[in-house]
């Protein structure tokens, strides 16, 4: 599916989507670190800090690509399962580590009972969701009252200036490794084109306050190019 009629409706960003991260698997590790300026990993132990992980805690990393942050969890003593829809992911995730579960999903329908998790954990995960208020509402399903949410991603800056040149910059260096890699620009610039799309920080701050979490806040990184979210699942 072409990169321009990718975010024409739920269904095509999803097939997009799917089909995208299949393709960067192997190199996913790579990508993070360069797109990142090698800051990826600092970022992740922030997350694991905000979280404050306990031991015996039950934990869901969402789009858990290669792993990184669900390991982490792990060493820190929690119960952990991995969800990814790209299986490959999973299997270089699995290398990584033997202390996680990792299985195969959908965040827009996450195959466990209510109350299950005490955390749950994303990087890079919402902005790629076909529908961001499904996948929050799931969310929300699965984390016990008063359980956390933890989340890593691109923000969208709200200066026209300072996004137009962030976004400039992503698509230029997005095509370039597009093509070196994998002989199509357009590998890449799907980063560029879903922040484009994307509520961005706030907007997203604002969504998980409507849909039944508290305490949202929300932690720049870079300048506030990223951000980290944290908020806690309502007490019935």
């Amino acid at each position: 599916m072409s990169l321009h009629t990718a975010f024409d409706d739920p269904a095509g960003k999803r097939a997009h989507v799917r089909g995208l991260f299949a393709t960067i698997a192997d190199r996913y590790d790579l990508i993070t670190a360069v797109l990142s300026y090698g800051l990826d990993a600092r970022w992740k132990r922030r997350l694991i800090d905000l979280a404050h992980v306990r031991r015996g805690e039950r934990a869901l990393d969402l789009a858990c690509g290669t792993g990184d942050i669900a390991l982490a969890a792990a060493v820190k003593g929690a119960r952990v399962v991995g969800l990814d829809i790209t299986y490959r992911m999973l299997q270089l995730a699995a290398r990584k580590g033997p202390a996680t579960t990792f299985m195969v999903g959908d965040m827009h329908c996450l195959p466990f009972a209510p109350a299950t998790f005490d955390l749950v954990t994303t990087g890079y995960g919402l902005r790629n969701v076909p529908d961001l208020s499904t996948a929050i509402d799931e969310i929300a399903r699965v984390l016990r009252p008063g359980g956390r949410l933890l989340s890593l991603d691109f923000n969208r800056p709200r200066p026209a200036l300072i996004r137009g040149a962030y976004l400039g910059y992503l698509t230029v260096v997005g095509a370039a490794l597009g093509w070196l890699l994998h002989r199509d620009p357009d590998t890449y610039r799907y980063i560029p084109a879903s922040i484009r799309r994307y509520p961005g920080a706030e907007g997203v701050a604002s969504l998980l306050a409507s849909r039944g979490f508290t305490g949202v806040k929300v932690v720049p990184l870079l300048f506030g190019l990223m951000t980290l979210h944290r908020a806690e699942r309502a007490l019935d």
